[in-house]
């Protein structure tokens, strides 16, 4: 137990610094797991002990380490504290995704009204490093030109990106709170503590009420698209893409049903999940799902 814990301080250690190089764009999604592993398996004062050495030995290296220890640690006591309740699988996620996304909505709070922080500035300025290459690269080759953006089609770029926003940050902080639990459960379970487990994919079923949700957004994307106001073209961009990933989980979640039912093989309904990823359109399966009763259907004509 005791040279479990020193390895994952070590990872957390070297997590935190590799979040001062481009290397953290993908670093920075497995960031909560260690100290997740640390909070749910020490108690509060082997925790400190094993925390603060990677801060000051951090802090060394570069002082925003330090305030980036602090920002992550947030989400991973909460997961751990969860984990250490043996607290349902689903609440768990929930708690973590809600902490990180609460905290980046603080960080851009704090961001925008003390350090005067303009995001559409931040963003503009991004599309425009992005772009430029294409004029760079184009010279005389008519196809590249045909290709070159205005400064009116960056702007509408700019715009776009602004508006889905809220969609990334959702999805990213989702992203890692299910990232941690999938490794975290595990190797919290493989030193002796029990973890419940989210259910089986067979038994994910969400509200019917998405039904109407995703109506509503449907008339709101209808109504915003020749719409000045950007309010309701913000939420439906964010609303409606929410509602397709949704309808997604609940289209494999039918298919893994559809395989226990008839007994498949496990790697069928798999084989059925990776289409329903790469083609968005057979979210309509979920939609089905949820609407009608599709799988007490399927059952009966089995029988």
């Amino acid at each position: 137990m005791r040279w479990t814990s020193v390895v994952w301080s070590i990872v957390y250690l070297l997590l935190l610094l590799s979040l001062i190089y481009p290397l953290s764009i993908v670093t920075v999604f497995f960031m909560i797991l260690p100290a997740t592993i640390l909070f749910a398996t020490l108690n509060f004062r082997a925790f400190v002990l094993h925390v603060i050495p990677v801060w000051l030995i951090a802090m060394i290296v570069h002082p925003v380490n330090l305030l980036l220890g602090i920002y992550f640690i947030i989400p991973a006591i909460v997961m751990g504290r969860a984990y250490k309740k043996k607290a349902p699988a689903l609440r768990t996620l929930m708690a973590g995704a809600g902490t990180i996304l609460a905290e980046m909505l603080l960080l851009l709070l704090i961001g925008t009204v003390f350090l005067h922080f303009d995001l559409s500035g931040y963003v503009h300025e991004i599309v425009k490093m992005t772009m430029s290459p294409l004029k760079d690269v184009g010279g005389n080759n008519p196809l590249v030109n045909d290709m070159a953006w205005t400064p009116e089609d960056m702007q509408k770029v700019s715009d776009a990106t602004m508006q889905m926003i809220p969609f990334a940050m959702i999805i990213s902080s989702f992203m890692m709170a299910v990232i941690t639990h999938s490794l975290a459960r595990p190797i919290i379970e493989s030193i002796g503590f029990h973890v419940p487990k989210l259910k089986p994919a067979r038994e994910w079923m969400l509200p019917k009420s998405l039904i109407w949700y995703y109506l509503i957004g449907v008339i709101v994307e209808i109504f915003a698209h020749n719409s000045s106001n950007s309010f309701w073209t913000m939420i439906a961009a964010n609303l409606v893409p929410l509602l397709h990933i949704c309808f997604m989980i609940q289209a494999i979640g039918f298919f893994y049903y559809l395989g226990y039912t008839r007994k498949w093989h496990p790697v069928v309904p798999l084989l059925f999940a990776i289409p329903i990823l790469l083609f968005p359109p057979m979210r309509i399966i979920g939609i089905l799902d949820l609407a009608f009763p599709l799988r007490q259907f399927m059952t009966k004509s089995k029988r």
